[in-house]
């Protein structure tokens, strides 16, 4: 159906009920008809088997009756399930229609409109709030209809049958119709109450978890935690309240109908004995008064339902009615590709409370300048920035991109000119390609979008990574990445390949710095179990870190007669770290030359001490595991406190010919053994390529091994194709997978991707290092200079060189525009601010 032209936000209840698909509601229609036909039914053929079949004693007739009875419950089952089908496929498609206008008109809102609207409450109102809206539209129709016919037709089956036992039956009704609407009213007001309870609650909860840094920072525990059971306890009593009245609402209704019979009975029984009314005829009329109650209990359930889906799509619409500042998209024409250059006029910006935060402010840009904007904190830099960009609507003023007013250009003509990179960009999750791609296939979504921004290739993309500096980044995600066995067959034997010519190419340069996996040899910068191993696990119980708990590795290390050494070298080693660490405080960084950390000491400080006094072969169970996790964790080229006797080396080789044996007969598919020819499924392509164990961690040692992968990756036409996997990292909700640094860097990649005529940068690169910064500005002026209008607001004062206009803000203010030189000359607020910063 068609989309109306009014705001979703104006739109009644009851436009999701007739909006909703006409040719399911018909079928609804016809179904409801022969369901309350259905119902009635029974009544009937009840009466027939008492006063016919059984009266008259023909079997003949009950057989039939009675099948005909079947037939109805029956029939009237299956239509019921057909009804909830039908009003649940009509529900859940008008919440989703629903929540996609809701959501679309969300996302539309000014920027200022989320800055004091918390984003838990956005989420409570779209997830919760409306979601009983759907369960109204299924029910706005089936629920009334079949009700109320079902109603009439009891009815008036109870007055063919006796009309004065139908009038005192129905005379309830109107005393129920009279009390119910007043307590529904207070149940209103203290629904109303309730959702806004529910919404603060989720606005401050969803305030607590983003600002859980604080949190722990300052150690406010008590603080958050006494808020929230203030929040909690004023809701627990709204919705006590609440409960309260929809309780008496069903209590006052039971009792009115639960009087019904009452009547019947002293009525119905007199007549039956004084012979005017016969005795089926009774029981019909009983089980039709009895089957009335169900009817008009639905309406009832329906009643509350409605009303509590009208309190809630009130508030929500209330809460949400606000509209637009800019049109989305233009009517009738495309997109406007516009010159970059820019004309600022007498800019004012105003916010609630009058309070300027932008005031009088004039700039001309010529299509191709770069000028940079910079200030002390609080000058308005930013919000001149956002306000140029159409973030914020402007109060009073003109900025003029190309000779059209901004204000008057849709979203989707200014996104197609302008690229705006924000200090904190937001990262969505998801994976890393697609954040990459967003502000390209944005506007590709558009109509003539092929146009606007053509698919970037592999080699496009790699090109901004490596312009951006993120190419080594997504390099090392690619590295870092567990191949599937299914599909990376033919790339597995390609890194195979790769492995062995970096041991050939490399492997003598490298010697000092990795220790290369051989068969024949103990690993001295790799654990005592994983030279056991020998392997990568792929069962969890034979995870390094759990062989001391499991019962098939012990029952190993018993037959190859290792259990007492391991737990003799768990022993010395627990001694010599008490001896050594002993008078230390409990810092981690004191316990890297050993295999105890800091959070185990204390349990084996305990455990040195029992050692003084008693045997190994006196220990429990659980002591001597503690022995021989600390054994199997042993790294012989790290804790040299303690030296592997050459008598225990050549046990552990022995052990580990031993282990592969038996973990081949007795539990295959537990290890993946380490085999120079063959692929490590469960380890990562770098840990395939490299084929050891590093010795060092010294930054030197891992830039020289990084160079000889990427030599060889390029060497065997691979380097691409493991960015490409890079590019499929998983970033984490708002990125929290990537550094700050990394996550401005893919910011500025994915707007440079559309090559946008504006760039916007507003302290862009706050959170990169020297280099990475040095790297963006030369980008910056040097790829877009001529091309590209730049307007950047700047945190580091020593790339301001570069730029080709400096204009100085103080108090919301331009007060001085010019080149560096220009401006440092005339010794003004630039020349202040720069000696301040040289100073502090």
């Amino acid at each position: 159906m068609k989309e109306t032209a009014v705001p979703v936000t104006k739109r009644s209840l009851f436009h999701w009920v007739w909006r909703s698909s006409m040719l399911l509601q018909g079928i609804l229609l016809a179904v409801i008809v022969v369901t309350v036909v259905t119902r009635v039914l029974p009544l009937e053929m009840q009466k027939r088997i008492i006063n016919q079949a059984i009266n008259l004693r023909r079997m003949d007739l009950l057989l039939l009756y009675c099948g005909y009875y079947l037939a109805a419950v029956l029939l009237a089952s299956g239509l019921k399930f057909v009804i909830n089908w039908l009003q649940t496929r009509l529900g859940e498609q008008a919440l989703a229609d629903l929540r996609q206008a809701l959501y679309r008109h969300i996302i539309s809102l000014p920027v200022g409109y989320f800055r004091r609207t918390p984003a838990g409450m956005v989420v409570s109102s779209l997830v919760t709030e409306i979601s009983n809206v759907g369960d109204f539209v299924g029910m706005a129709v089936a629920v009334p209809l079949t009700n109320i016919l079902t109603l009439v037709a009891f009815a008036a089956y109870m007055f063919w049958l006796n009309p004065l036992l139908a009038a005192i039956s129905m005379a309830i009704y109107p005393l129920v119709l009279l009390v119910i609407p007043r307590l529904q009213r207070r149940t209103n007001e203290a629904n109303k109450q309730r959702v806004d309870s529910t919404r603060e609650y989720a606005s401050k909860v969803g305030e607590a978890v983003s600002g859980i840094h604080e949190i722990h920072g300052n150690g406010s525990f008590r603080i958050e935690a006494a808020r929230n059971d203030s929040i909690v306890e004023q809701m627990r009593r709204i919705r006590v309240s609440w409960n309260l009245y929809k309780f008496g609402i069903k209590a006052v209704n039971n009792l009115f109908t639960n009087l019904g019979p009452f009547f019947i009975f002293i009525v119905g029984g007199w007549l039956a004995i004084t012979g005017r009314f016969d005795l089926g005829a009774l029981v019909a009329f009983l089980s039709a008064q009895e089957k009335l109650y169900d009817p008009w209990k639905e309406l009832l359930e329906f009643y509350q339902v409605y009303q509590d889906a009208s309190v809630r799509y009130e508030r929500t619409m209330e809460y949400f009615d606000a509209s637009p500042e800019h049109a989305l998209e233009a009517v009738g024409r495309s997109p406007l590709v516009l010159a970059p250059g820019l004309q600022v006029k007498n800019l004012t910006f105003t916010v609630d409370g009058g309070i300027r935060l932008i005031s009088d402010v004039s700039l001309d840009l010529t299509p191709g300048e770069q000028m940079a904007l910079v200030g002390f904190s609080g000058s308005g830099k930013s919000t001149l920035a956002m306000c140029i960009g159409q973030l914020y609507r402007y109060t009073s003023g003109h900025v003029l991109l190309d000779g059209h007013e901004v204000t008057e250009l849709t979203k989707q003509d200014m996104a197609v000119n302008m690229g705006f990179v924000s200090q904190s960009p937001f990262i969505f999750d998801g994976k890393l390609k697609n954040n990459l791609l967003y502000a390209c296939q944005a506007l590709r979504s558009g109509e003539g979008g092929d146009d606007l921004c053509a698919e970037p290739s592999l080699d496009e993309l790699i090109e901004i990574l490596q312009q951006t500096g993120m190419f080594v980044d997504v390099l090392r995600f690619g590295l870092n990445t567990l191949l599937r066995e299914e599909d990376g067959a033919q790339l597995a034997e390609r890194i195979v390949r790769v492995r062995g010519k970096f041991q050939a190419d490399h492997g003598a340069e490298l010697a000092e710095y990795v220790e290369f996996f051989d068969e024949r040899v103990y690993l001295r910068y790799s654990t005592v179990a994983a030279n056991l191993v020998f392997g990568s696990s792929r069962e969890p119980a034979f995870a390094l870190d759990q062989l001391h708990e499991n019962g098939d590795f012990r029952a190993f290390l018993d037959e190859a007669h290792l259990t007492r050494p391991l737990m003799s070298l768990g022993a010395e080693l627990a001694e010599q770290t008490v001896d050594i660490l002993g008078s230390l405080p409990p810092d981690s960084v004191f316990f890297e030359h050993s295999p105890v950390t800091a959070e185990e000491y204390p349990a084996y400080r305990e455990l040195a001490a029992r050692l003084q006094r008693t045997r190994l072969h006196r220990l429990g169970p659980a002591e001597e595991a503690m022995l021989l996790k600390l054994g199997l964790g042993f790294i012989p080229g790290r804790h040299k406190m303690v030296a592997l006797s050459d008598i225990l080396e050549k046990l552990i080789l022995e052990g580990r010919a031993m282990f592969h044996d038996r973990a081949e007969r007795d539990m295959p598919g537990a290890v993946t053994f380490f085999v120079l020819d063959k692929y490590i499924w469960n380890q990562t392509i770098l840990d395939n390529i490299l084929f050891g164990k590093s010795k060092t961690e010294s930054q030197r040692a891992q830039e020289l091994i990084n160079q000889s992968i990427m030599q060889l990756l390029i060497e065997e036409d691979l380097l691409e194709t493991i960015v490409e996997i890079g590019m499929h990292y998983e970033v984490g909700t708002k990125g929290d997978k990537l550094s700050g640094g990394q996550r401005q860097k893919l910011a500025i990649a994915r707007v440079l991707l559309k090559h946008p005529r504006l760039l916007i940068m507003d302290e862009a690169t706050s959170a990169l290092d020297n280099r990475s910064q040095a790297r963006i500005q030369n980008l910056i002026h040097q790829r877009l200079r001529g091309k590209s209008t730049v307007i950047s607001v700047v945190h580091r004062l020593d790339t301001l060189a570069g730029y080709d206009k400096i204009a100085v803000m103080k108090a919301g203010k331009i007060v001085e525009v010019g080149t560096y030189d220009e401006l440092m000359t005339r010794k003004g607020a630039l020349h202040e601010l720069v000696r301040g910063r040289q100073a502090a």
